[in-house]
């Protein structure tokens, strides 16, 4: 005798509060952070698109990399931020997005501190051109909390992949 009960999913009651409204608005909350995430990696991409040997620079001043990566690194950076945003918005592979948008910022927020701790006083390059400020002219602390800020999108994601207007979930289905 069949279960008259509904499947757990789509058709199942809904309870109240705010794990009722994120059940029943899911798709559309994972679609809102699809397109802020997708909107910052097309900001941080379009500022350094137009000058790559200026976006190389700007990591040459952080002085984490070796020279050899520098400029390999600078001139494929915007074009992978970019990417993950064309990706987002689309809603192709989201979950591995999210995971590299996550770990992309863990990478910036890295090296953000690592400035500070290190006493170089530079501008991130974040959306834009870097370089050199003056001492006491940084702004690491509301570049780590911007950072840390997109890693909420980033993490709803990694947890609720599938969204409206998604062209994965219209190919494959609902992701896992």
């Amino acid at each position: 005798m069949a279960s008259k009960a509904p499947a757990k999913g789509k058709d199942a009651p809904t309870s109240g509060g705010i794990s009722g409204f994120l059940a029943a608005y899911q798709q559309w909350i994972s679609l809102g952070m699809r397109l802020l995430l997708a909107a910052m990696w097309l900001y941080y991409s379009l500022g350094k698109l137009g000058s790559p040997e200026s976006n190389a620079q700007s990591v040459r001043d952080f002085k984490i990399l070796p020279e050899s990566l520098v400029t390999p690194f600078g001139y494929a950076q915007p074009y992978f931020e970019m990417a993950l945003g064309i990706l987002l918005i689309l809603g192709l592979g989201t979950r591995l997005v999210a995971i590299f948008s996550a770990l992309l910022l863990l990478v910036y927020i890295g090296g953000i501190i690592s400035l500070g701790a290190r006493g170089i006083a530079i501008s991130c390059g974040c959306g834009g051109s870097g370089g050199l400020v003056a001492k006491g002219h940084t702004r690491y602390t509301l570049d780590v909390l911007r950072d840390l800020l997109f890693m909420v999108p980033a993490a709803w994601l990694i947890w609720k992949p599938a969204s409206k207007l998604s062209l994965e979930r219209a190919l494959l289905g609902d992701p896992i």
